[in-house]
């Protein structure tokens, strides 16, 4: 069946964290569920829908930040208690609201997230796992590096504890009591973990997972290993996963999966009718794209059809860090229910959308019900209106000069859900800002040259300044949003060799006007990404570095040189961490251990940015080192060789680009075009996309050319030749280019 869904608000809480909303199991059939639901203000709250309007079951008292909400009860039985997570605490309720449990855990860190089974919770902070049964402690378990989420396998259908934890050094890790069992290689840093079909399949042990970059996949976790049944990456940048759940939202009998995005992306994922873990689900949904469509359709009035197309993208545009399918507004019609970062809690309902709003496609009639609805709306703005008048009149006259002592202007505290991620589709950083209030405007300031790309669904209005490099401002732009504006994307591709920070000064729409900065650090080799795998055919250049610096000031170097090092440096002796490059696919190789460190890649430019740094941080700390470098010329060739699919694509764009303009004007003034090249047709045909393709990557021609051109100085600058008199010689080469020619001009010069 095709999804037609509408989109109903229920109420807005507090600023959310991710899983912090579920629905209560149901008492049936498809009668409704309550919904449960904490905040960062330290509320739970418990409600339902009756004639649509929201009824309260019970409410506690604001305190300290909620970071995770969870179900449990006895094995077998249903789950209808209540668990939440605030600081090193674990409170419990029952459905009517009554505290059964206030356990303080022995966790030295915040309760990041946390998972029930039966009698044994499971309890992580940034980097301590801890395992109590009956609230006794069992079992623990130190991460070398973050944890994002944990999961323990359904105690109904596996015979002892299967804890999963899922680190951002792109693993899922098997703990058995206190020892990890095995590791699962992910393609990306794991955000979100769920069962798959909500029980684990078969015998339990199937689990769905979402990463940061919006790789999502399923894989099998048994006594023999992790087995990946499938995986999907789609092509371009997609939100990391916060969310995800199973529910037959489509009505064929068969639970699909419904998944929540950082990016405010709604979708949902049908399987095949015999349910069969290694087909590959399909896309069937997104809310962003369909429900736009769906109430173009159906709404003939053009103005109704803009205001509805203004809420859905405002809405859609948070994070959503809770998702879940039930029947929550009207009994017989399910529902998708979502919880956003700024706490709007609403549902995506398959009843239809004149039910909620009182319309009729033929005549806009207003029935008696949602004119009371309406009435009791009118009152609630005017009662809220005469509220904020008078706090604005105390404000201004707790601000006057007559009684200075109580003339305090406080400036708010801004809570600012930021993320700073590589995106390894197009080498580029995404950078999202998101805030509980509308942006007034947001200021980008950095010491390094960093390129601001477009990004189709960022509406705000971007102006650059001017600004001198050599006085430490090589970016200064300004990023004017759209009124009720609350998150930003903003994409930025940087060079690698060149690091600094980018600071981001973030402007609200309030009163008294206040900023808040953020900081980015632009690592040295910024366009690497951690990867499990080293490929030792290739053709490496080593770097072997002996000196008296300890295990953690290596870490420490490593860590502000390369991105996604864990914060912590490793428990034993020998740490080794593979990377690979976004843009040019080249690896590398870090082992290092207390007083030696070897670095192996094959791209000289990638060793010569090492070489630099680590000689420069090591003269800081007055260490001397001793430098022995290995260089293999054949990896020159097999750069070039890497680079050569790239560079010649551009060339060709760039070409397509310039033959634009004439093409068009050929094409005004003849009607016949039938003489054409295939070639020139082509140009022709695609002029818009291709402007589109070559606005999008500015400067990236450019950038190859200073790539090739750092390749030809790092190769002889090893050999203690200075050739940059020859730069010119390679620049009339490349303007000519050939591959071939490239590559004799390297061998020989």
């Amino acid at each position: 069946m095709d999804l037609n869904l509408a989109r109903v608000d229920y109420m807005q809480v507090g600023l959310t964290s991710p899983r912090t909303m579920r629905l209560m199991p149901s008492p049936g059939g498809k009668s409704q569920q309550r919904v449960a639901v904490a905040d960062h203000a330290g509320i739970l709250q418990v409600f339902s829908m009756k004639r649509q309007d929201v009824t309260l079951a019970f409410k506690t008292l604001p305190g300290p930040e909620i970071r995770r909400l969870e179900l449990g009860g006895a094995l077998g039985t249903v789950k209808d208690k209540i668990f939440i997570s605030a600081g090193n605490e674990i409170r419990g309720f029952t459905k009517k609201g009554k505290q059964f449990l206030s356990f303080e855990t022995n966790l030295t860190e915040t309760i990041q997230t946390a998972s029930i089974t039966g009698n044994d919770l499971l309890v992580a902070g940034q980097h301590v796992y801890n395992h109590y049964q009956d609230c006794q402690d069992m079992n623990y378990f130190l991460s070398e590096d973050k944890i994002n989420d944990i999961l323990a396998l359904p105690g109904e259908k596996v015979s002892t504890l299967s804890p999963l934890l899922a680190c951002q050094d792109r693993s899922i890790k098997m703990l058995r009591d206190s020892n990890v069992l095995y590791s699962a290689e992910l393609p990306g840093p794991p955000t979100c973990l769920q069962l798959y079909y909500n029980d684990g399949g078969e015998n339990g042990d199937e689990v769905l997972y979402g990463t940061s970059d919006g790789k999502l996949g399923l894989m099998k976790f048994d006594r023999k290993g992790p087995q990946t049944h499938w995986l999907i990456e789609r092509e371009g940048a997609y939100g990391a996963i916060l969310s995800m759940d199973n529910y037959d939202i489509t009505g064929d009998g068969v639970r699909d999966l419904i998944v929540g995005r950082h990016d405010g992306n709604i979708e949902v994922y049908t399987y095949d009718d015999d349910i069969n873990e290694d087909s590959e689900p399909t896309l069937k949904y997104t809310h962003v794209r369909t429900i736009l469509e769906r109430i173009g359709m159906r709404v003939h009035n053009e103005n109704m059809i803009h205001n509805y197309r203004i809420s859905l993208l405002q809405n859609c545009g948070e994070s959503v860090n809770s998702i879940e399918g039930g029947v929550v507004g009207n009994a017989g019609y399910e529902e998708i229910v979502v919880t956003t970062y700024s706490g709007w809690c609403f549902g995506m309902t398959s009843e239809s959308v004149e039910a909620h709003t009182g319309l009729q496609v033929e005549m806009a009639s207003i029935t008696d019900s949602t004119r009371e609805r309406l009435g009791k709306l009118r009152s609630e703005i005017e009662t809220l209106q005469l509220q904020v008048n008078y706090e604005r009149d105390r404000y201004q006259s707790n601000a006057t000069l007559d009684n200075p002592p109580s003339s305090i202007s406080a400036i708010p505290k801004l809570d600012i859900n930021d993320r700073f991620t590589l995106s390894q589709a197009d080498a580029s950083y995404n950078l999202s800002l998101e805030v509980q209030t509308s942006i007034d405007n947001v200021l980008l300031q950095s010491d390094v040259p960093v390129d601001l790309l477009d990004v189709e669904k960022n509406s705000a209005v971007v102006s650059y300044s001017a600004c001198d490099p050599q006085s430490g401002n090589a970016l200064l732009a300004t990023y004017r949003c759209q009124a009720n504006t609350t998150r930003l994307e903003i994409k930025i591709r940087t060079i690698e060799g060149q690091y600094g920070v980018l600071q981001v000064y973030i402007t609200p729409r309030l009163q008294p006007k206040c900023c808040q900065v953020q900081q980015y650090q632009i690592k040295p080799l910024s366009l690497h990404m951690r990867t499990h795998k080293f490929d030792k055919n290739r053709p490496a250049n080593v770097l072997h570095l002996k000196g008296q610096f300890t295990l953690a000031e290596m870490h420490n170097w490593v860590g502000f040189c390369l991105p996604e090092v864990p914060e912590k440096p490793p428990s034993g002796d020998v740490a080794t961490f593979t990377f690979i490059s976004t843009f040019l696919d080249t690896l590398l190789q870090i082992s290092y251990s207390k007083g030696e460190a070897t670095f192996k890649s094959d791209n000289i430019s990638t060793i010569s940015i090492l070489k630099d740094f680590l000689t420069r941080e090591a003269t800081k700390k007055r260490i001397n080192l001793m430098i022995d470098c290995d260089v293999n010329d054949e990896s020159v060739t097999h750069t070039l060789r890497l680079l050569h699919p790239k560079l010649e694509s551009q060339l060709l764009l760039a070409k397509q680009v310039a033959m634009i303009q004439p093409l068009k004007d050929l094409a005004a003034h003849e009607e016949n075009l039938d003489f054409l090249s295939p070639e020139f047709q082509y140009i022709l045909d695609n002029a818009e996309e291709l402007e589109n393709q070559f606005k999008r990557q500015p400067a990236q021609l450019e950038r190859l050319y200073g790539m090739i051109t750092d390749l030809f100085i790092d190769q002889h600058k090893f050999k203690g030749q200075n050739v940059k008199s020859k730069v010119g010689q390679l620049l009339d080469i490349l303007d000519k280019y050939n591959l071939e020619a490239l590559i004799e001009f390297f061998k020989t010069h």
